[in-house]
């Protein structure tokens, strides 16, 4: 099987704002605070134990509170159950991803986003074994987008859960997932491990009241023997901590000046995200929806809902979990909440982030380090036998399929289709004419130059046909490869960003994750082509 690797940079399927993060390109270096290499956590360690509880070990403790709260009703292993304990220790420390609530996990890159950071943890425990750190997986329970999370892909049909949804995702209830399963269920057929798959649904989903407590069941049921613990921020114990930024936000509006003062820092680069002038939801369980301030009251977006400023204020106090932040305020609430180092995302992820540091800075909350995610391909061995037959590195079904189809005829033709030394000859030669031109009359200096031009696209067209024709001359062969690299790029996309990991667990049972845990390298910038 083809044996060369892939890095992120070379794979053309990141922003080149990612792509100049990863290089530490020196213009984006104001934009983070320090790059995830071995010894740069040492340094954050240290920080992060300076200014996280200052005061007293308070917000420890009510982290580890509402924790054991959300997994009273779960089964736990032990080593989830030490690390919960471990969080009220000062030398604990969390290693966080975040990621929607997407129905059966979603697409492939929920696995890899949470063994990314389990990986880091024993990884860091190695270099820092005075230390502990604990994988944390950040439900994005608040989020309202239902339209997002409500499918999952199997082997390119799109499973749908249909229903209405406007409040916060995490409280919505499960009622109507039975003729999900029942869909999957027939689309997965029988077996060991068809039969573990169904078992899992049903019991996450069917024997769960709301979205947030099923994905919890899920993830835990995954990944909970290696130590995954899940959070729900959505918690008014939680929110107490953040009242002190939410009256801020309120008040000053700080993000939304320092986001744009970022921004035109990275106005060469597709921004992420554009703060509002408040960042903060008014939130109930049927309700998310933007505070607004305007003419000295805060008005909740499409409601009735009106507040002065001490009414808003005095709500903010008692109820705390009435208060939501959006994208740009959420990441200062991880980060006041959990003593975390590090956050481990997708590059969108990343690319908003890069917009919140001097936020950051102005709250007096250390910026934690920025780690893209790993990516990983996964082929099958008989996948791997035919890029070997077909003479395909990785790097070739990395690219453009018509850029590829077009570089393997001119491997597989017995005549060069490649004009470069004609055309530079015909650029010769028409270089002395002009020079000739020069010479004895000026006025054909335009003549000579529509001639280069016109004989030149001669040149390409017939380049052109020549390729074409070849291209049915090997015909079969393309559509080989053509109709592998499908299979490994559906749509000409990323396959971690559509199917669902139930397609790869059917074939390959729980060794798809003994792999996948084998492979995925967090600190290392390449894919990882995964056999399976």
């Amino acid at each position: 099987m083809p044996t060369d690797c892939i890095s992120y940079q070379n794979s053309g399927y990141f922003s080149k704002l990612i792509v100049d993060y990863l290089n530490q390109n020196p213009k984006l270096q104001s934009l983070y605070h320090r790059f995830p290499t071995l010894v740069n956590f040492g340094k954050q360690i240290i920080e992060k134990q300076k200014n996280f509880n200052q005061s007293d070990n308070q917000n420890r403790l009510d982290l580890v509170a509402v924790l054991k709260k959300q997994y009273q009703n779960l089964e736990v292993s032990e080593l989830v159950k030490n690390n919960i304990e471990l969080l009220k220790k000062p030398n604990t420390f969390t290693i966080t991803t975040g990621h929607q609530l997407n129905l059966f996990t979603g697409p492939l890159y929920f696995l890899y986003k949470i063994i990314s950071t389990i990986n880091l943890t024993k990884e860091l425990k190695t270099a820092y074994p005075d230390y502990n750190f604990v994988p944390v997986y950040w439900m994005a329970t608040e989020d309202h987008d239902f339209e997002e999370i409500n499918y999952f892909n199997l082997r390119g049909k799109k499973i749908r859960w249909n229903r209405e949804s406007n409040g916060p995702v995490g409280r919505l209830s499960t009622e109507g997932l039975e003729q999900i399963l029942e869909i999957f269920a027939m689309e997965i057929g029988v077996g060991k491990n068809a039969d573990f798959l169904k078992n899992v649904f049903r019991k996450s989903y069917l024997e769960h009241d709301n979205l947030a407590d099923a994905t919890r069941f899920l993830a835990n049921k995954i990944f909970g023997k290696n130590g995954l613990v899940i959070i729900d921020a959505d918690d008014a114990q939680l929110k107490k901590s953040f009242v002190p930024f939410a009256k801020e936000e309120l008040l000053k509006q700080t993000s939304h000046q320092k986001v744009l003062e970022t921004s035109e820092d990275l106005k060469d680069y597709n921004i992420q995200v554009n703060p509002r002038e408040i960042n903060l939801f008014y939130i109930e369980n049927d309700l998310r929806e933007r505070i607004i301030f305007d003419n000295n009251s805060y008005f909740v977006n499409n409601t009735d809902l009106k507040f002065t400023e001490t009414e808003i204020l005095n709500l903010l106090e008692r109820n705390p979990e009435k208060f939501s932040p959006n994208v740009i305020m959420r990441p200062l609430y991880q980060e006041v909440i959990l003593p975390n180092l590090c956050y481990i995302g997708g590059g969108g992820e990343l690319a908003y982030w890069l917009e919140l540091k001097s936020f950051f800075d102005s709250q007096k909350v250390t910026f934690p380090i920025l780690l893209l995610r790993n990516s990983a391909l996964l082929a099958t061995e008989k996948q791997a036998l035919k890029a070997d037959k077909l003479n395909l590195s990785w790097k070739d079904l990395f690219s453009k399929q018509e850029n590829l189809r077009n570089e393997k005829v001119k491997v597989f033709s017995e005549i060069s289709l490649d004009f470069s030394e004609q055309k530079r000859f015909l650029k010769n030669q028409f270089l002395k004419l002009s020079e000739m031109a020069q010479k004895t009359d000026k006025s054909f200096t335009g003549a000579v130059r529509a001639q280069e031009v016109k004989q030149l696209k001669g040149l390409e067209n017939l380049e052109k046909r020549l390729l074409k024709a070849e291209k049915k001359n090997h015909e079969q062969q393309l559509i080989r490869i053509t109709n592998l690299q499908n299979e490994l790029f559906p749509n000409q996309s990323l396959q971690e960003r559509t199917a669902n990991f139930s397609e790869f667990y059917l074939e390959s049972g729980e060794e798809l994750l003994t792999k996948l845990f084998a492979e995925l390298k967090p600190l290392e910038q390449e894919f990882s082509i995964v056999v399976v």
